[in-house]
């Protein structure tokens, strides 16, 4: 449930229901896949499909973010979390050799 909570914060996500939903769809896009993601997606989707184009723009906005879904948040408590939130913001550059 930590991990959860600093989700909300990295992201920006709100707590009620439709933000609770875009929060789904933001980690969906940043990688992350399993039973209880796609039912909350399924579910949030049906019940309150007005709310349609803020889930894609999550989604797209987990798309452009650094890969976070499974990190250990709790090993980066010493970080100083704008600069951690900043650099998850931030897709992986593409390095050219």
């Amino acid at each position: 449930m930590e991990n959860h909570d600093v989700h909300h914060l990295i992201t920006g996500c709100g707590t009620n229901f439709e933000d609770e939903i875009a929060m789904q769809y933001l980690l969906l896009g940043n990688g992350k896949l399993n039973a209880h993601l796609l039912a909350a997606i399924l579910l949030g989707t049906i019940i309150l499909p007005e709310y349609l184009k803020i889930y894609i723009r999550a989604y797209r906005k987990g798309q452009n973010m650094r890969a976070f879904y499974e990190w250990d948040f709790e090993g980066l408590l010493w970080q100083n979390f704008e600069h951690l939130k900043d650099f998850i913001q931030q897709k992986d550059p593409v390095v050219l050799h």
